[in-house]
């Protein structure tokens, strides 16, 4: 069941804080990844309408900056998170799916 709107940037924070917690920085990748993972994070979660295929459109949450190309963002209706390409109409859905910090490290 997804949360409440005004519940959600909560429940990001609440999802994240417990990622990073259990990340694994014992190897230099681990940290380096973790590292760049916190740089990017926003800190003020806002809306935006996500594209899925099928002209589906979605009211997402931002998890991270975009990099140029990607940003994770997070599905209230699934409760997890999603990598997303940038494109001329919004971030895409493009079916990389799970941990916040698993779907930012898989580019």
């Amino acid at each position: 069941m997804a949360p409440a709107t005004a519940d959600v940037p909560a429940r990001i924070g609440a999802l994240l804080d417990a990622e990073v917690d259990a990340f694994d920085t014992a190897t230099r990748p681990g940290a380096r990844t973790l590292a760049e993972f916190q740089r990017m994070r926003v800190r003020r979660h806002r809306a935006v309408t996500v594209n899925f295929s099928c002209g589906i459109t979605q009211t997402c949450w931002t998890v991270t900056r975009s990099n140029g190309c990607y940003s994770v963002i997070y599905l209230p209706a699934a409760d997890y998170f999603s990598l997303c390409v940038d494109s001329d109409f919004g971030p895409l859905d493009i079916g990389v799916h799970g941990r916040a910090i698993d779907c930012f490290s898989s580019v």
